[in-house]
């Protein structure tokens, strides 16, 4: 599952490559493998980048009031696959990576899933709970109808399960810093409380926080709390 979920992300980057960004296609990178396959690689994308709506991924990959009050309810799970930064990207993968495999080991890819989209869901819905009740109502960066895209909220639930789950275990921040889970954890949700805080931000500390939440209902289903 682990696997899937990180092939539909990448799946969802290479649209955003080649739907929103058509001079990926001439990539020193992209012509090599099209020479390799003889052309047809070229005509395929071409194919594709001129007959689709320009906008065609911001309509239906990214979460944002115009999209919701356009009725394009789907981009709130969509837009948790949805990445145009590699770096944004991999650093998502990479969590959903290792702390992903731990959670699906012990409960299975079919909790992992659930944990996932649930994530991503409740993220979206905090985020435009926050574009509607905090956001400043101007047409910038940051005001009401910014739009947000990436598996954050989703990779937040699956992180903070973990960590709720397993406090005193030691994480290596970087790789190589080891800081003990417990404390990684109150530096992910306070981090996402200023931010939300603050406002403004280019990381959405809203739908971070509706991943802690299912996190925390998660957890306190399998203590059997609730």
């Amino acid at each position: 599952m682990v696997g899937a979920l990180i092939g539909a992300n990448l799946s969802v980057f290479m649209l955003w490559r080649v739907l929103a960004y058509p001079r990926f296609i001439t990539d020193p990178h992209m012509v090599w493998v099209d020479m390799y396959l003889g052309g047809r690689l070229h005509t395929l994308l071409m194919s594709a980048s001129s007959n689709v709506d320009p906008m065609f991924m911001r309509k239906h990959f990214m979460i944002s009031l115009d999209n919701f009050t356009s009725g394009r309810l789907h981009t709130m799970l969509t837009s948790a696959f949805s990445h145009m930064n590699l770096k944004h990207l991999c650093n998502n993968m990479v969590g959903l990576y290792f702390f992903g495999s731990s959670i699906a080991r012990t409960f299975g890819p079919g909790f992992l899933f659930q944990l996932y989209v649930t994530g991503a869901l409740t993220g979206s819905v905090f985020y435009l709970a926050e574009k509607i009740f905090l956001a400043p109502r101007k047409e910038v960066f940051g005001g009401w109808k910014t739009p947000c895209l990436g598996a954050s909220a989703a990779v937040n639930a699956i992180i903070l399960l973990e960590i709720f789950l397993h406090p005193t275990k030691l994480l290596y921040l970087h790789l190589f810093i080891p800081v003990p889970a417990a404390l990684v954890g109150v530096g992910l949700i306070g981090a996402d409380l200023w931010r939300v805080k603050k406002g403004g931000s280019r990381v959405s500390g809203s739908s971070h926080l509706g991943g802690a939440l299912v996190a925390a209902v998660a957890f306190a289903e399998i203590k059997g709390w609730i």
